[in-house]
């Protein structure tokens, strides 16, 4: 084989406090490393001062080439940063409750080839989605929570642990997930774990939030998916979408559209982290193209 098919694609991801000479010393060790950069997007937030980038590249240098090439950079300009093959398929859990249509969307995306994704297990604390698990051939697993009782959370929280673990899981994805985790998994799942709900919070809390959205004539209803913080669905948010409705939509209308609309973000919001285009700047996100 010739060396030009023997290269292969990676991406590199990075952040750090902004100064002068990031671009020339970060293109300067991919030079070393005989790379050839094919896309490069930065941004310098003036709000915290941060310095994000993304650069894909080919290379016939393995990635410990990549790596050790980059380090001293890295560590001269206090970056976290992040080397990964473009298209590798990031192992992802999904979590869902009742409602099928995120997980649907998800795992349909996933087998059709669009969502750089791969889904070794399916949890969820009720049993109404056993048989779309094994329609796509995902191990599935009822973990379920008692209300109120804190004892069956923990233990519902260390299994979880468990299967993250055990299939060494590096995004969890919770597709309508109704049970709250607590403050000390969100802490650890930072930045590693993304949630979908209804975009008209704070408003509409609680059941039914499409019927209350109807009963008060709401023009707009969307969806936003975000990341899992210990503060409840206030995460850095990673992507929203609306739609217009109108007087002559019903309220079942209303939650049918939502639900689609539901599944679309969460599904570009996974891919979009699967491809490493999102980087955390505080409590806001920087979502490359």
């Amino acid at each position: 084989m010739s060396e030009e098919q023997l290269k292969q694609s990676y991406v590199v991801t990075l952040s750090c406090p902004d100064r002068p000479g990031i671009v020339h010393a970060v293109a300067g060790a991919l030079l070393v490393a005989g790379c050839n950069i094919t896309d490069s997007q930065q941004y310098g937030s003036p709000a915290t001062g941060n310095f994000f980038m993304r650069v894909e590249v080919t290379t016939a240098a393995p990635a410990s080439e990549l790596r050790a090439a980059l380090e001293p950079v890295a560590e001269a300009f206090g970056m976290q940063w992040s080397l990964n093959a473009v298209g590798q398929k990031v192992r992802t859990l999904v979590m869902a409750s009742t409602s099928a249509h995120c997980l649907n969307d998800l795992l349909f995306q996933q087998r059709s080839g669009t969502l750089p994704i791969e889904i070794p297990a399916i949890v969820s604390n009720h049993q109404d989605l056993a048989g779309l698990a094994e329609f796509y051939g995902i191990p599935f697993h009822h973990i379920p929570v008692t209300k109120d009782t804190k004892d069956t959370k923990v233990q519902a929280e260390d299994k979880l642990r468990a299967l993250i673990a055990e299939h060494d899981i590096e995004l969890t994805v919770l597709a309508r997930y109704m049970q709250i985790l607590s403050d000390e998994l969100c802490t650890e799942l930072t930045g590693k774990a993304i949630n979908i709900h209804h975009s008209f919070l704070p408003s509409f809390k609680g059941a039914k939030p499409y019927h209350q959205a109807h009963a008060r004539g709401v023009k707009l209803i969307g969806a936003t998916a975000h990341y899992v913080t210990a503060a409840l669905d206030e995460g850095p948010i990673i992507e929203q979408e609306v739609i217009r409705v109108d007087h002559a939509r019903t309220p079942e209308q209303f939650v049918q559209m939502g639900r689609d609309v539901e599944g679309r973000t969460l599904v570009q919001a996974v891919q979009w982290h699967a491809e490493h285009r999102v980087l955390l700047d505080g409590n806001r996100t920087v979502v490359f193209n």
